[in-house]
Formats: C-alpha cells, structure tokens, sequence
C-alpha cells in the first residue's frame, strides 16, 4: 500500500494494471484487502485490462485513524476520492462503491460529476435512501468491552465484521456516529453519470436494487442472486455483470 496526504488526512491506496481507471471504494469497517483484493476484484480488473485504483477510507484499514466524528461523513470522505484521483493525475474514472462505498460515490458524482465515467452503486438498494439501522446501537456494540455484551444481533454482527478485518474500534465508532446526510430521491435525480445498483437478492441491509434504480436517471439494476450483504462481494454474477457494464461505457 502507497500512502499520500489528502488535505492533512493520510490515506493509504493500491493502484494495479493499466487501462481506463476504475476507482474502488470500500464498505464500513472493511478496507482494500478485504472488499477488493480477498474477493479477487483487482485480479478480475487488471486481468480485463483495467487499472484498479483502490484506497481504504479515513479510519480504516491503513489509512489514518480520526476519533472525532466531524471528521467523517460521506460528503467528506468523497473527498479524499476527489483528491486520490488528482494526486495521481486521473481526469476521470469508473467508480465501484460497495455498501457505505456506495454512498460515498453518489457524493462524488454529485459534488465533481466529471471525474466519474460511470458508477456502480453496490451493496446497497433503496435503504440509501430509507435508512437500516440506528447509527447508535452499532456505535455501542464497537465499544463495547466485548462481542458478548451485545445483545443487539445486527449491531453485534457490526462489532464481529470489524474484528474480524482488524479495525481499530473506537475509529470506526466514530465514523459510525459522524454526519450521515440523507440521500433524498431529490439528491438521486440529480445525478447525471451511468449508474448500476447491484445488491444480493438476500440483502437486508441494501435492500431492492430495482428500487434505486428507478430513483436514478436511466440507471440499470442488478440482483446477485441467493447472497446476501456479505456473500454478494465475490460473486461471479456480480463480476460479470460490473465488467459488461464496463464495457458498455467505456
């Protein structure tokens, strides 16, 4: 992993193959080696000719750990995937966003819609706009002294999931509890860059991919068959589909 500074936040990144760019961003409490490189997502990029630009958000994985919530929030963090793209002189890129990756990609479609080619919201459907799950509860359960003390199921399997990809648990909590502005279907029929909504047809957390589609101008749907919000990540009817869309707007 490289490292560069965006606007005094350092952010760690991986940038592999050559071709159009496809900037990768990952879901809550994941990082790069989790959602993209362990599900072989860079693999299945490079090897269709693409550069896979991928970079764990503030307060994951490699990059910079903050604790205080005002440092987070998906606007802000779109933010640091504006800043890697001009750091590393790209004009414009495809942009795959899984789960609160997705949200951060609308954000960056909205706030420099020319630096996005095309985007696939994944992970999640309509709850963008709906909402799942009180930012609260999973807070609580991260610092909570142990997995056990939660009693909440979602909010415990939050607390697993980032024990599980080593998260540091009080950053994460942090980010769980920063500023989640809402995605109105007013902010969605502002966007104006190819869109794709791919989520598990068992993902309670995403919810319908048809959903948000119809909220998003000309936007397409896909549904990863039998997966849910954690199987979907891999998943071959995914990738396949993400590289048709691809390549249709290449």
């Amino acid at each position: 992993m490289l490292k560069f500074d965006s606007d005094g936040v350092e952010i760690a990144y991986s940038d592999e193959g050559e071709g159009e760019p496809v900037l990768l961003i990952h879901g809550f409490a994941s990082n790069v080696s989790t959602n993209w490189i362990y599900p072989g997502w860079v693999k299945t990029l490079t090897e269709a000719g693409y550069r896979a630009i991928a970079y764990d958000n503030r307060g994951h994985g490699q990059s910079q750990k903050l604790y205080d919530e005002a440092g987070y929030g998906a606007p802000i963090m779109a933010g640091d995937a504006q800043r890697l793209l001009e750091y590393l002189g790209v004009s414009d890129a495809h942009v795959l966003g899984y789960s609160m990756g997705a949200r951060i990609a609308v954000f960056l479609a909205l706030q420099n819609p020319g630096s996005v080619r095309s985007m696939v919201l994944a992970g999640m459907g309509i709850n963008m706009v709906r909402g799942f799950g009180a930012p609260g509860p999973i807070a609580a359960a991260l610092e909570a002294d142990s997995a056990d003390d939660v009693a909440s199921t979602t909010a415990r399997s939050f607390r697993l999931f980032a024990e599980s990809t080593g998260g540091d648990l009080k950053a994460l909590a942090a980010c769980i509890r920063s500023s989640r502005e809402k995605i109105s279907e007013e902010i969605l029929s502002r966007l104006s860059v190819p869109t794709m909504v791919a989520v598990g047809s068992k993902d309670v957390i995403g919810g319908s991919a048809s959903a948000l589609a119809d909220l998003i101008p000309g936007a397409e749907a896909l549904e990863i068959p039998n997966r849910d919000h954690m199987k979907a990540v891999g998943d071959k009817v995914f990738k396949a589909g993400v590289l048709r869309f691809l390549s249709e707007h290449s």
